[in-house]
């Protein structure tokens, strides 16, 4: 799980912000840039803002795209998308406890099934 830190220093934008942007629905820097205010251009948003957006699960290495197409393949609930690609099934390396961070991110991906 990555920790909470400014990724956006320019605006003071941090990782919890731009998450919080996914699961309203971004899914480009130009929507993480109007959705939680990212400038898109600093050194953090140049080098953080790829990785970010391409990733749903980091406590198993879930992309955006392996959700997506788990989707597409019909998975059309948050636990159907786990049993497919793992995403939302990990453990808190904090708490030692199921982490499910991602899950309202995926539940969002199904929903406007992008």
């Amino acid at each position: 799980m990555a920790q909470n830190r400014t990724i956006c220093t320019k605006n003071n934008v941090d990782y919890i912000s731009i998450r919080r942007a996914m699961i309203a629905g971004a899914r480009t820097v130009e929507e993480v840039k109007e959705i939680a205010g990212a400038c898109g251009e600093c050194e953090g948003c140049k080098a953080d803002l790829g990785w970010i957006l391409a990733s749903v699960c980091g406590c198993k290495k879930v992309s955006l795209e392996a959700v997506v197409n788990a989707v597409k393949a019909g998975a059309d609930t948050v636990e159907k998308v786990g049993e497919m690609t793992g995403a939302g099934t990990g453990i808190c390396e904090e708490t030692g406890e199921p982490c499910g961070k991602c899950k309202p991110l995926i539940q969002n991906i199904i929903d406007l099934g992008r």
